[in-house]
């Protein structure tokens, strides 16, 4: 057994860490949106925004498709600044879903931004 002298500790890497925080952002933050903004139909808000991790299909485009070292932003179509304009644009939009989708693609290219801080970009 341990004894007192020799407890277990768990470590854990930075880049373990990192894909914690990144997929944590993606999968589990648009459902807080969600209940932050529109509790009423937060269940399907949230779902609206995690689908919005439906942008990630542009690093089809790229070369090698998948990367865990290499920062999306600006990088591939969907993660540009003129696709940042075109979902913040979306908030305008008098409909809760549209809003919705304009939250959730603003939030993944915050949470792609934290991750390419993160790997030191």
């Amino acid at each position: 057994m341990w004894g007192i002298r020799n407890p277990p500790t768990l470590t854990m890497d930075s880049d373990t860490l990192r894909h914690i925080i990144h997929y944590g952002c993606h999968l589990v933050v648009p459902f807080l949106f969600a209940w932050a903004f529109w509790k009423a139909k937060w269940k399907r808000a949230g779902l609206i925004m995690l689908a919005t991790t439906l942008i990630d299909l542009d690093h089809l485009l790229a070369d090698p498709m998948f990367d865990p070292n290499r920062c999306s932003l600006g990088l591939h179509p969907l993660h540009t600044i003129w696709a940042g304009v075109v979902y913040a644009g979306m908030l305008v939009i008098p409909s809760w879903r549209w809003r919705a989708v304009g939250v959730g693609c603003l939030w993944h290219l915050v949470t792609d931004g934290v991750d390419c801080w993160l790997m030191g970009f």
